[in-house]
């Protein structure tokens, strides 16, 4: 944005001494005047509009900037690409919530180490990142519950996981650090630029996709993940047999992903039926998840080899 911050405390004050003296309207004492204090009325409204809309402009400007400032110093960056990205459909909407101490406390010791901002502006060097371990890309983690439990159960196995909510981010590293797993780095951004400008070619052992946002209305289905022109970017930086796993409680979403997964010329099924899988062991049953089957949804796994 170009233009220049507005500062409130230099704008025009209204005179204190004028605005005692100055006409609002016919009054009885002073009905000869009502000619011309129809017109200082008037001019004196557009003198307060103009006031008013250079309040709000500050104010908006306040609120950008703060937008734009990380959280906590040294910890993720609001906007990690800034502008030099294109605009475009996004299937996530950046939120700020409250950040509990002991997330504030694992963002400021842990994301110097383990935290990373997608800015689209290097390559990642994985091998570099996890010490050489085989790497799985799991997007959206929500508070990182399921996250951490895997990166315990499998220590062998780096798992990069992203999202943009920030209690999350220090929820997930805050859970890492006390179950003593070194095997989980934190991406903070907007994964389709992490996928396009900072994977290098079959880097990646798997993507995880849990829960994605199903967007139920027919005017948002647009921003659903799992999209054709999504896998595409998938494709590329998976290597050969790496799994594609997906999982939703939302039954027109599970249909869509089937259809589209089957659809794509580098996926192939690992269901020997070309239906859903069961849920595999390694992926644990989260709150979430459980809250949304004591409502009676039903969960559908998806698992696609990567050809």
């Amino acid at each position: 944005m170009s233009e220049q911050p507005l500062n409130p405390s230099t704008a025009a004050a209204p005179d204190d001494d004028a605005a005692d003296t100055a006409p609002t309207g016919p009054t009885p004492t002073d009905s000869t005047a009502a000619g011309s204090t129809a017109a200082d009325v008037t001019a004196a409204d557009v003198t307060a509009a103009h006031e008013a809309a250079a309040l709000r402009a500050a104010s908006f400007e306040r609120a950008r900037r703060l937008r734009m400032e990380p959280r906590f110093p040294g910890g993720p960056a609001a906007d990690p690409a800034g502008s030099h990205h294109e605009r475009r459909i996004r299937s996530f909407q950046p939120r700020r919530s409250r950040v509990t101490t002991g997330q504030q406390d694992a963002l400021e010791r842990l994301w110097p180490k383990w935290g990373l901002d997608i800015d689209g502006q290097r390559v990642l060097d994985l091998a570099d990142l996890f010490d050489g371990l085989p790497v799985v890309l799991e997007i959206g983690f929500g508070m990182g519950e399921a996250t951490a439990q895997m990166a315990a159960d499998d220590p062998g196995t780096g798992i990069l996981a992203v999202d943009v909510h920030t209690p999350g981010q220090g929820n997930l590293l805050g859970l890492a650090d006390k179950a003593g797993s070194t095997n989980v780095r934190v991406a903070n951004g907007d994964a389709v630029i992490l996928l396009r400008e900072m994977l290098a070619p079959e880097s990646l052992d798997g993507l995880r996709v849990y829960f994605p946002d199903p967007w139920p209305k027919a005017r948002h289905h647009k921003r659903r993940l799992i999209q054709p022109e999504f896998l595409d970017l998938v494709a590329p930086v998976l290597r050969p047999g790496a799994v594609v796993h997906c999982a939703t409680d939302w039954e027109p979403y599970a249909e869509q992903m089937l259809e589209v997964l089957t659809a794509h010329p580098r996926f192939e099924n690992t269901a020997a039926d070309g239906g859903y899988a069961p849920r595999p062991a390694f992926r644990p049953l989260t709150r979430f998840e459980g809250q949304g089957l004591d409502k009676g949804h039903v969960v559908h796994d998806l698992l696609f080899a990567r050809v």
